[in-house]
């Protein structure tokens, strides 16, 4: 599954808060419509069964509310991909990686094995379940921890015992910590929490290049893995640095260099990094420091600004402006336009951005900002969910398409503007303006409203008249008022898309239209 993730440290993000942030591709020859939906207690299974893998898996009792994208069409499984917990831990799961020979030979992956023969005859050999994929990852983890951390651990436990079938990045934040797992063949892990001072990009191909083992096995601080990883890198000879005192790099021990890398991955991570580090390096023409086909890479950097939420949606739509390689572009030629795959693609399906802010209670900490479709070409929009629903124009997705649901406005939308891009650049640009402005808007009304249900301590102290104790209010009831305002919030601003999102498709088709090759200018009517 194609993917592309950036973190974003909470002491270079514009406002202090720890986001996370991924696009979420369909595999090469087919779309996945996405649905947003809120996952309640009672709807959460306690016995899993994987699709794919068919692994069971016996999950605890107690889980928390939870937000997801899962598939429209189950078929394959829930594909949950992101969301948060009613703790305000959030979760993105998968982004693909890439690995070497050595390490499968040492580790093989935990795949599906059917069974062979019928179980009434001689020979006959049962069905051995594969390991856990991106198909469980969020519904096993995100609905039992409350910290970052937790999340680390339970996935590594499960990783452990059940073994998986790819290898896989998988992010979660909580107001303090990001923290970032790395599979490594079939039951090893690692992972590292992303500096405060820092912001992570992720292209589909392994990427921490330097992993402080004695932290992971000791006090993990910033580092974390799984038990044996230090004999198990030993006895497979992973560890490929020169000097002894060289700091291991697992991005060399255990992900790849391969030439499809420098096609496909790679360019991504340069201009995530170009555009948030413009002044930092010199990353064109023959004197770069870095190239799109750099090897060396940074994992994690300091920006030359605080990255706004705008900046992470540029990033993650990008289809190279400003350089010889924009499909859409006028610089360079038609070998060079197409020369580096895309971060901003035609088979998108969702893109998740999940900001967890430390300055706001817990009821209306976590902002889930989604977009569906293709990148270039839709709007990031922020909902809470900490609700009991989401809207329907985001929740609603079908497998029939309709203009009626987000998903599939957004991909009829895309296709248009391919076609006439210079035609429908403009109506992209300031309906995606306009969507981020009533977005951000949104949030800060509903912040003030959620605010005022603290202040009416203050209210009644000023007309004399004694004020009740917090404490008296049950839990359920503080928290149903919330959620009430946050709900009311969330279906205003999907009015509001929704109605500039059919305006935009009737803009966009007319500019679509008028560039039909049967189109002739003499009125004829």
């Amino acid at each position: 599954m194609a993917c592309t993730t950036i973190l974003v440290g909470k002491d270079v993000s514009y406002d202090g808060s720890t986001i996370i942030a991924r696009n979420e591709d369909s595999a090469n020859g087919e779309f996945n419509p996405k649905r947003f939906i809120v996952v309640k207690p009672g709807e959460q299974p306690r016995h899993y069964r994987s699709v794919i893998s068919h692994v069971e898996v016996e999950l605890p009792d107690d889980p928390l509310q939870y937000s997801a994208v899962p598939n429209a069409d189950t078929k394959e499984g829930v594909w949950g991909e992101a969301g948060v917990n009613e703790a305000n831990v959030a979760m993105s799961a998968t982004e693909t990686l890439t690995t070497n020979e050595r390490v499968l030979g040492a580790d093989p992956m935990v795949e599906l094995t059917p069974a062979k023969g019928d179980a009434d005859e001689p020979g006959y050999e049962p069905e051995v379940p594969g390991g856990i994929g991106e198909e469980d990852f969020l519904t096993i983890v995100l609905p039992y921890v409350t910290t970052a951390r937790e999340g680390v651990a339970r996935l590594g436990a499960l990783l452990e015992q059940y073994g998986t079938y790819e290898m896989n990045g998988v992010a979660f934040s909580d107001a303090s910590e990001i923290w970032w797992l790395e599979t490594v063949g079939g039951h090893h892990w690692i992972a590292k929490r992303v500096p405060d001072e820092a912001y992570v990009t992720m292209p589909n191909q392994l990427g921490i290049d330097e992993f402080d083992l004695v932290d992971a096995l000791g006090d993990q601080e910033d580092h974390m893995c799984s038990e044996d990883l230090a004999e198990f890198i030993k006895a497979n000879h992973l560890d490929l640095s020169v000097e002894s005192t060289t700091p291991f790099n697992p991005r060399d021990a255990f992900g790849s260099h391969s030439d499809s890398d420098h096609v496909y991955n790679t360019p991504r991570a340069w201009f995530m990094q170009r555009f948030l580090n413009p002044y930092d390096e010199v990353w064109d023409g023959p004197d770069a420091d870095h190239n799109p086909e750099s090897d060396d890479i940074p994992w994690a950097r300091q920006p030359d600004r605080k990255i706004t939420i705008e900046d992470v949606k540029y990033v993650l739509s990008s289809h190279y402006q400003g350089t010889p390689y924009d499909p859409y572009g006028k610089l360079g030629d038609e070998h060079t336009r197409h020369m580096y795959r895309t971060i901003g693609i035609n088979r998108q399906s969702q893109l998740a951005v999940i900001q967890i802010r430390p300055y706001q209670p817990q009821a209306n900490r976590a902002i889930q900002w989604m977009a569906y479709g293709s990148n270039p070409f839709n709007a990031l929009t922020p909902f809470y969910p900490n609700v009991d629903t989401t809207p329907d124009y985001l929740a609603d997705t079908t497998t029939r398409v309709t203009s009626e649901n987000f998903y599939w406005e957004n991909r009829i939308i895309a296709a248009l503007c391919n076609s006439a891009f210079a035609e429908t650049s403009n109506a992209i640009e300031r309906y995606q303006e306009e969507i981020g402005a009533i977005g951000h808007r949104m949030v800060i009304a509903a912040d003030e409203q959620v605010a005022r249900l603290g202040d009416a301590d203050d209210a009644a102290k000023a007309d004399d008249i004694e004020p009740m104790d917090p404490t008296d209010i049950p839990v359920a009831t503080r928290n149903g008022e919330v959620r009430e305002i946050l709900s009311a919030a969330n279906q205003t601003i999907a009015d509001q898309l929704k109605e500039r999102t059919d305006m935009l498709l009737d803009s966009v088709l007319y500019a679509a239209s008028m560039k039909m090759s049967n189109a002739y200018n003499r009125s004829d009517n």
